[in-house]
């Protein structure tokens, strides 16, 4: 089990909450790593502390660039002094390569770019980044790892390559594509990324014998899961958890984006009045019949990512089909017992140890009184 730390190779931005006031409003903040204007490129070691600067400049978009994936990009001069930096901020403005040229202007001229996935050679919203790149005679390219779209993947190199840009990649190619794992199994499998969520007590229940669930985990573990809905294109629910507790779906804390909702409702019985309908994002109401069909419209409506939070029965279908990727389970220290207390995951689950999903890359943390666990399934990777 990995506890995350700020070392090397732990790049994921630290989200937390400060409590303040007793609404225990939800400030967001992030450490993340300050890009050095300092020599870089000696050495091909140069290349990834430069890349890890790119990387977390990227981090700063915080999934707001969806559907399109997060990038940053530094330009280095020929004396290894930071000339230009950037990141995409949001879908149809400027990508990162733009605006760390912008900033380098006609130092660019026989610079290195880094670049965290590789440049665009298609006309989007916006134009090509590689035209810019070799108008402003940059003199080498360092890429974190190439583009996982089959419709883009290699050519941007190949059209820097031919017009006489020495190419360096991969560079941290592993931790770039964690950055944005939710674009690259939307683009390799053509579904969304899915994410497990539920808060259980100490002995995996969500609720006790007489169904009370409110509030098994403390106040900064529920606004741990507000952090995960924004950073989510789409939030699902079963039926029964929006009658049981009629829960609005939405990340509430300033900037936050605003999830899709998708409730699995096979008979009409969402209520009209329920807080799920309210106007502060889109809903959608799926029979939920064929949860690989649903995922594939998801992903062709440009879901990227789904967070499932239940309840057991949900998350069991999910799990039962083998469609998770990864689970976060907030666990609190308590025991709740008894034989009808209901599960955290439900449906028909394993019949053996060897067939369970087992998790990779596990990590734990502290949230108030609460510990947070999440891992990678498997069998899904």
């Amino acid at each position: 089990m990995r506890i995350p730390d700020n070392s090397d190779e732990n790049l994921e931005p630290y989200f937390g909450c400060h409590l303040v006031g007793q609404a225990g409003r939800c400030v967001v903040w992030a450490e993340l790593a300050i890009v050095p204007a300092l020599a870089l490129f000696d050495d091909a070691g140069s290349d990834s502390a430069a890349m890890r600067s790119a990387l977390s400049l990227a981090a700063r978009a915080d999934h707001r660039t969806s559907p399109n994936p997060m990038v940053g990009a530094l330009i280095v001069d020929a004396d290894g002094a930071v000339v230009g930096r950037g990141y995409h901020h949001r879908p149809g403005e400027p990508h990162a390569e733009i605006l760390a040229l912008r900033e380098a202007g006609s130092r660019a001229h026989g610079a290195t770019l880094v670049v965290t996935l590789e440049p665009c050679s298609v006309q989007g919203r916006t134009p090509p980044c590689v035209d810019a790149i070799v108008a402003a005679g940059i003199r080498r390219v360092v890429m974190a790892a190439e583009d996982p779209d089959a419709t883009a993947q290699g050519r941007g190199r190949r059209w820097l390559e031919e017009a006489g840009v020495e190419v360096v990649s991969p560079v941290r190619e592993e931790q770039a594509r964690r950055l944005n794992e939710f674009y690259e199994v939307h683009r390799r499998t053509g579904r969304p990324f899915v994410t497990a969520k539920f808060a259980a007590s100490w002995d995996g229940r969500v609720a006790t014998r007489s169904g009370e669930s409110k509030w098994i985990t403390g106040l900064q573990a529920r606004h741990h899961a507000h952090l995960l809905r924004h950073r989510h294109d789409a939030v699902l629910v079963g039926v029964n958890t929006v009658l049981a507790d009629d829960p609005e779906l939405t990340a509430r804390f300033p900037g936050a984006r605003q999830p899709l909702r998708v409730v699995l409702d096979s008979r009409g019985r969402t209520p009209i009045a329920a807080r799920v309908r309210a106007p502060a994002g889109e809903l959608l109401i799926d029979p939920g019949s064929d949860l690989r069909r649903l995922l594939e419209r998801l992903a062709g409506r440009g879901v990227l990512s789904l967070l499932v939070e239940g309840g057991p029965t949900v998350l069991g279908s999910f799990f039962d089909q083998g469609l998770v990727n990864k689970v976060y389970a907030y666990i609190a220290p308590l025991i709740v017992g008894g034989e009808r207390a209901r599960p955290a995951v439900g449906g028909e689950g394993a019949g053996h140890l060897e067939s369970a999903p087992h998790l990779d890359d596990v990590e734990m943390r502290r949230l108030g009184k609460d510990f947070l666990l999440s891992g990678y399934v498997h069998r899904n990777r």
